[in-house]
């Protein structure tokens, strides 16, 4: 067996470990064993990679190369473990935006990278004639714009989610344009190029690339980032994998091609959850128009204290609680945890209804319960639970707002008009944790607030459910 042979056959178990990680991912039950399998993975894709880099042209080991990627690993490793270790799970979805970026700019280095090795040197006859070096000259454009919309778009969501910058939406005068021009730039950057390759193409289409990722994302709002979230992880698998065309690396092709297409899948479910049209969301928010301030007078809020939100959940026979963001911050899912545990010894139904984009990420209030030991099987989709709050005697909506907002379903001039929201207004009795009156993270003001079956239960949410815990 040859070296490339074996390093081939390396690459295709990878591979098959990836996708066996995808799909034991994709449940609850099996999620430890596909992380596990997605380690294996990693494990096998480092070390045939690290022998590839290494082997001189004779098959011995070179010390200098071996010694460079050790040390760029190191480098590397620190890093990793160091803001694995240090990030609350709460920022998560910020860390992994800016994770993103750095596919992103590694796409866009590879791209450069793969022109001064060819384009620059007037291209190499023994690997590269005809067609073969046009496919590359279009290998080098394509992925250098993929990875530059990804760098930047990475980085505008990682603003946006960490607070560093407002989450309102961008609208310069003619954006749609904006978005539409910059392609068609790069549709004609790119025949160009194809046609005759030179620096200053390549220079124009990064530039114009960079411009482009950052006005995609700033041009979409806070309520939908959990969507660009998703969205970005679909870009840097295309980065990944026009990195791998460059490259000639079977296992980013296919890496690439897997977080790709999950991505915009999982995109399309979450835009179909949120009543969003999926070219939009990608295409920066093409053709939404702002929507009202939401200053609408809803009347007066009625304030419950921990004490009588005991009293409620203790005479109540079923018991729904809808967490949010809010939850994530303060870091109660321990606390509701123990309450579901002490209400449930009592006989009482407790349940958990989860919105497909609740938090700042697919999956974080899922992955916080989990963490807290909450049962997988009272944990429901919007979809399995949404039917049930009208036989529901209270709801308990700890740091919710844009999910539970009824103005969706009933303000057609809402910004969130149309999105699917849980419906727990139609409860007996709903008791919403919040730290003040303030708007959501979309920035729409929530009518549930000024019903008169809801009462505000105000404070930090771990504080007033610990109080709620020790009155029960």
């Amino acid at each position: 067996m040859t070296a490339h042979t074996a390093a081939q056959a390396g690459y295709l178990v990878a591979a098959l470990l990836f996708i066996l990680a995808l799909a034991g991912l994709s449940k609850h039950e099996s999620a430890k064993q596909g992380n596990t399998f997605g380690v294996a993975g990693m494990t096998v894709a480092l070390a045939v990679t690290i022998a590839v880099a290494t082997a001189a042209a004779n098959g011995a080991i070179s010390l200098a190369g071996l010694g460079l990627l050790a040390l760029a690993m190191a480098i590397g490793a620190v890093i990793g473990i160091y803001r694995a270790r240090k990030v609350e799970m709460t920022a998560m979805p910020e860390l992994i935006a800016l994770f993103h970026s750095f596919v992103g700019l590694a796409a866009v280095l590879v791209g450069w990278n793969g022109y001064f090795e060819v384009e620059a040197k007037g291209g190499h006859p023994d690997e590269f004639s005809g067609a073969l070096l046009g496919i590359h000259h279009a290998e080098v454009f394509i992925g250098v714009f993929i990875g530059a919309v990804t760098f930047t778009g990475s980085i505008v969501a990682y603003l946006k989610l960490s607070a560093k910058i407002k989450s309102s939406p961008l609208m310069l005068p003619g954006k749609n344009l904006i978005n539409v021009g910059a392609l068609v730039a790069f549709a004609a950057l790119t025949v160009a190029f194809v046609l005759q390759p030179s620096l200053p193409l390549l220079i124009a289409v990064t530039i114009v690339a960079l411009l482009l990722g950052w006005h995609l994302v700033a041009s979409i709002g806070g309520g939908d980032m959990p969507v660009v979230v998703s969205m970005l992880n679909s870009y840097s698998g295309w980065a990944a994998a026009a990195a791998g065309f460059l490259l000639g690396n079977d296992l980013l092709i296919v890496t690439g091609a897997l977080v790709g297409s999950s991505g915009a899948y999982l995109s399309y479910i979450m835009c179909k959850a949120m009543n969003r049209s999926f070219i939009s969301v990608i295409a920066g928010g093409f053709g939404i128009a702002a929507g009202p301030s939401g200053d609408q007078d809803y009347g007066e809020h009625r304030e419950i204290n921990a004490e009588d939100t005991a009293d409620l959940l203790s005479n109540a026979k079923t018991v729904i609680i809808t967490p949010g963001y809010g939850m994530a911050v303060a870091q109660a899912q321990y606390p509701v945890a123990e309450i579901t545990r002490k209400l449930r010894e009592k006989g009482i139904t407790v349940r958990f209804g989860i919105h497909p984009v609740a938090g700042r990420l697919p999956g974080h209030m899922n992955v916080l319960l989990a963490e807290a030991k909450v049962p997988y099987d009272i944990v429901l989709e919007m979809d399995e639970i949404n039917e049930d709050f009208s036989s529901t005697d209270v709801v308990l909506v700890i740091g919710a707002n844009d999910t539970v907002n009824p103005a969706a379903a009933e303000d057609p001039s809402s910004p969130i008009a149309g999105m699917p929201v849980l419906s727990v207004w139609e409860a007996e009795n709903v008791v919403v944790f919040k730290r003040s009156m303030a708007a959501g993270y979309a920035g729409v003001q929530n009518p549930l607030f000024f019903r008169e079956n809801t009462q505000m239960l105000f404070g930090d949410a771990r504080d007033r459910v610990e109080d709620i815990l020790a009155a029960l």
